[in-house]
């Protein structure tokens, strides 16, 4: 599972890009300075670290030189957010940035981005956020629930009902502006707390017709 760290108040700035780092196989930290991020990868190693030039705490410059510096902290990539003024820039390939970008994101490029840096497939990471009623029968016993986001590899539910990791489901829901989708997946991810359950399907099988009508959903969604 990647680890994603995003440093200080920058969640509202990330909106645009939550969805491709609220990923099944994603894990999202956040940390309120420049302290408390490197006390958190000195625990975790994140994978890719988010941090804006305006840090809290500790400078931008000093928190990079920390990561930089330690050989066991050294290996994440880092994406800084920034203004775009030419200070920043210098100061971004001092601190050995992988990724200098400039606010408000382009989220086709912030994207194109963080799949680069975590060795991902882009296209697959694309989700769109979406918020729907699904039908679902397991063994036969119908059940409902509700999706927190699509892509065209499978899709987010939230139910009380429990399943295992393996299970298949036979899955029935409408996109919006298209018809019902009919597709059978797999349970790949379970998480759950008392009679809340979040589970992470697999599509099995997803006919064309249907995985156009995602893509097309996708791309209205991110643009």
């Amino acid at each position: 599972m990647k680890k994603i760290l995003i440093v200080d108040q920058i969640t509202a700035t990330l909106e645009q890009g939550k969805n491709i780092l609220s990923r099944a196989d994603f894990r999202v930290f956040t940390a309120s300075s420049g302290e408390e991020a490197l006390e958190l990868h000195r625990a975790q190693h994140m994978d890719l670290i988010i941090v804006d030039v305006a840090l809290q705490g500790m400078s931008v410059d000093n928190f990079c030189s920390a990561v930089r510096d330690d050989k066991l902290l050294r290996h994440v990539s880092i994406i800084m957010l920034g203004a775009g003024s030419d200070s920043e820039r210098q100061l971004s390939a001092r601190c050995k940035i992988n990724s200098y970008m400039t606010k408000p994101i382009r989220q086709s490029l912030f994207l194109d981005t963080v799949s680069k840096l975590l060795d991902i497939p882009a296209r697959k990471s694309y989700r769109a956020l979406l918020k729907v009623s699904v039908t679902g029968k397991f063994n036969e016993e119908p059940f409902f629930c509700n999706s927190r986001n699509i892509s065209t590899s499978g899709v987010l539910i939230e139910t009380g009902k429990v399943f295992a990791k393996g299970d298949r489901i036979s899955c029935y829901f409408f996109l919006p502006g298209s018809g019902q989708v009919v597709v059978d997946a797999e349970v790949t991810r379970v998480e759950g707390r008392e009679n809340d359950f979040q589970y992470g399907l697999r599509f099995l099988d997803l006919k064309p017709a249907y995985r156009t009508a995602i893509e097309k959903l996708i791309k209205t969604r991110n643009h």
